[in-house]
């Protein structure tokens, strides 16, 4: 078996590669001075470790000893993980989208030696097919070029990288989005909203909770009945369908169709902390206990199977999984997940699993129709087919028995399910994807009342300080694995942690969390703020970029997305150095980092929080104005900035009634305090616990009872 360089990595992905008969690099000098000594070309492939499609382009094309022989002999190859260099894959996927007009994983891309792309794509399968030109082909072809008239391929690169400059260039206003942007807004997505299946827009449908953020706020500040519909339409679809792990919990990357049936089925991090989020929020709104039971879900799921022991959370479970013990490098997509009616019989009994087939759409010969891998003959995606209501009266049973049945019926599979080869674990921890994990527990912690909650976000944060925050330089890093912290953060990191530590305060009230979302929002204004134009760099500014170009980077498709960054000590310089505002598949960190600086400029007082935040909306002004469905995380912020301030202030003893009081309503423009962080004297009343309300910089009379309290919140 091979070995190449990449066998001493710690990413999952580029350990993947490590027995590849191709001879990959690592991203860094050492690959670049070599390609520029042999006067090669660099093939730049980036992906991850849960990609289904990269372990496809891996079997067919990396492991073959002819492909890698073209390779080898003509080109510098560099493998590099797109969850822990962002920064890198962001500039060359937007060289792919303006260039093929398509994004995606795995993305393969030919750079000059001065890493210039002149060439790129996705997926390319070993010969043509699926329309595809085959990748041996196109390499040969490459090659040739690159040796017969190299001097165009080189003016290729440099033209290219100029027209992203321009393609990414924006001119900020120096104002606000005008008076009706939010509203203007909301009708973009109401225009896109599918009536009949939920969701936005058509087949793939994909998760895009920063939009549910925005128009559950818009609900809230206009009563508009229509922006809360779309958003609990869409939320029970999908927690209906074969997207949502009926068995084992939490939700899988998107869905291929329109109704949220037949899933793509990595499991990601980031996917988990935004919909519990969302359904908490839902159940916040609506009281409806469905929602607040798939939030429990999701967090049931996160807190078994994506949880490191000493307190982080891992990145993703992959998609694709071995079908026989006896081979586990035969793998499909989904095969974990999926059942045949067999199966079901065998384990449950023909009684009960009679009822879970009618329950869940199991089918004798399996549910899926539109199969054209052939991954699902014979077996099923399980989905709601039916309500309990409708079970019971199918059974001639009470509603109560029925759901007996059917929560022992889950157990028992799901006992079964895990003696099956698992899919692959990436146990890598990113400091961005736990703060969107902090801040979701916490919120659970609040709304659903449950300590557990507050404690897994603790531990993480506990997690986070010890092994990703360098306490000397006060820089937090962006990835650990096996005791290894590498790459300087980006502003997402810094941007996500902070607003996960302001949730937890705002959960637990411990100001050592307060005071360190300051200090990483303070951090994050010297590394990353454009103080000239306004709004932030995903890269550290204390990284002399000599040849960068400082653009922002627009809309790109919503898996395609991701933060734009560059790390000081990991990276050499990019050819472009960006700003994201693109609220994909995550909140982009520009957003993000205005949320928490509105926020803590609330908490705070600070006039240079503030200031930054409104910068940061106006330098995306027209963003907002011209390209809403882009930025729905942009105009959450923008939302916070316009709401009537809102502070609640508790002094004195603690008082379950009153944090509860508090905790059932919706109030998302609304900051919760402790008097001692505040810095004003705000004294309990004889000793009392005691609550202060601040509207519109005016603060009614304090209160000292929880009815009391509940009518001011009136």
């Amino acid at each position: 078996m091979s070995t190449n360089r990449l066998a001493g990595e710690k990413s999952p992905y580029l350990l993947q590669h490590a027995h590849n008969p191709v001879d990959w690099y690592p991203w860094g000098e050492e690959a670049f001075e070599k390609a520029k000594a042999e006067n090669k070309a660099i093939f730049l492939s980036i992906g991850y470790a849960t990609c289904h499609w990269c372990h496809v382009m891996e079997r067919e094309s990396f492991e073959n000893a002819g492909v890698a022989r073209i390779l080898n002999e003509n080109f510098i190859s560099i493998k590099v993980d797109r969850e822990e260099r962002p920064d890198i894959d962001r500039v060359y996927m937007l060289f792919v989208q303006a260039s093929t007009g398509q994004g995606g994983w795995p993305m393969s891309v030919w750079l000059t030696p001065d890493r210039k792309p002149f060439f790129g794509g996705t997926y390319f399968p070993p010969d043509a097919r699926f329309g595809r030109p085959g990748f041996a082909a196109i390499l040969q072809g490459l090659a040739q070029a690159w040796k017969t008239d190299r001097e165009r391929v080189e003016r290729s690169g440099a033209q290219a990288l100029e027209q992203l400059g321009e393609y990414t260039r924006f001119d900020s206003r120096g104002q606000l989005p005008g008076p009706g942007a939010l509203e203007k807004a909301y009708q973009v997505f109401r225009r896109s909203f599918d009536s009949t299946h939920g969701g936005f827009g058509r087949a793939p449908k994909f998760p895009r909770p920063s939009v549910f953020n925005f128009l559950l706020r818009h609900h809230a500040a206009t009563k508009n009945e229509e922006a809360l519909e779309m958003v609990t339409e869409t939320l029970r679809a999908m927690a209906k369908g074969g997207m949502h792990d009926q068995i084992g919990g939490g939700f899988h990357r998107y869905s291929v169709d329109e109704r949220w049936f037949v899933p793509h089925f990595e499991k990601m991090l980031y996917d988990q902390a935004q919909l519990a989020t969302s359904y908490v929020e839902a159940f916040q709104i609506t009281r409806d206990g469905e929602f607040a039971a798939t939030a429990r879900d999701i967090f049931s799921y996160v807190l078994r199977d994506l949880t490191d022991k000493a307190g982080g959370f891992f990145c993703a479970e992959d998609a694709d999984s071995a079908v026989d013990p006896a081979d586990p490098h035969d793998k499909s997509e989904g095969a974990f997940y999926i059942w045949s009616r067999e199966e079901l019989t065998a384990a449950l009994g023909e009684a009960a699993s009679a009822m879970f087939a009618y329950r869940y759409g199991v089918r004798e010969g399996g549910n899926v129709d539109e199969d054209p891998q052939g991954e699902f003959i014979g077996r099923n995606i399980l989905y709601e087919e039916h309500t309990v209501e409708q079970t019971s009266r199918h059974a001639g049973l009470s509603v109560d028995e029925v759901r007996a049945v059917l929560q022992e019926a889950k157990a028992k599979l799901l006992a079964i399910r895990s003696k099956r080869l698992r899919p692959l674990l990436d146990d890598k921890i990113l400091a961005s994807w736990n703060g969107l994990m902090i801040s979701a527990f916490a919120k659970g912690a609040q709304v659903l009342n449950e300590p557990l909650y507050a404690r897994a976000a603790r531990s993480a944060v506990d997690f986070l300080k010890r092994n990703l925050w360098d306490e000397s330089r006060r820089v937090l890093r962006r990835r650990y694995r096996e005791g290894e912290a590498a790459v300087d953060g980006f502003l997402d990191d810094y941007a996500f942690c902070g607003l996960g530590l302001v949730d937890l305060y705002e959960t637990t009230f411990e100001a050592a969390d307060f005071h360190w979302a300051v200090e990483l929002a303070e951090r994050a204004l010297e590394l990353f703020q454009d103080e000239k134009e306004g709004g932030f760099f995903a890269t550290s500014l204390e990284m002399p970029p000599s040849a960068a170009r400082e653009v922002s980077a627009s809309a790109v498709p919503a898996d395609a997305s991701a933060p734009e960054a560059a790390s000081q000590d990991a990276s050499p310089e990019l050819v472009l150095r960006l700003k994201d505002d693109y609220d994909g598949a995550e909140p982009s960190g520009n957003s993000a980092m205005a949320l928490l600086l509105v926020r803590l400029a609330r908490m705070t007082g600070r006039e240079d929080f503030r200031l930054a935040a409104e910068r940061t909306l106006q330098a995306f002004a027209s963003r907002v104005e011209e390209g809403a469905a882009g930025v729905p995380q942009m105009l959450v912020a923008l939302q916070f900035v316009e709401a009537p301030p809102c502070e609640i202030v508790l002094a004195g003893p603690h008082d379950d009634a009153m944090l509860a009081a508090i905790r059932r309503r919706f109030l998302p423009q609304a900051i919760v305090m402790r008097a001692e962080e505040t810095g004003r004297e705000l004294p309990a009343i004889d000793g009392k616990p005691t609550a202060y309300v601040c509207e519109n910089f005016a603060c009614k009379l304090p209160v000292t009872h929880a009815g009391d309290l509940e009518g001011l919140l009136e």
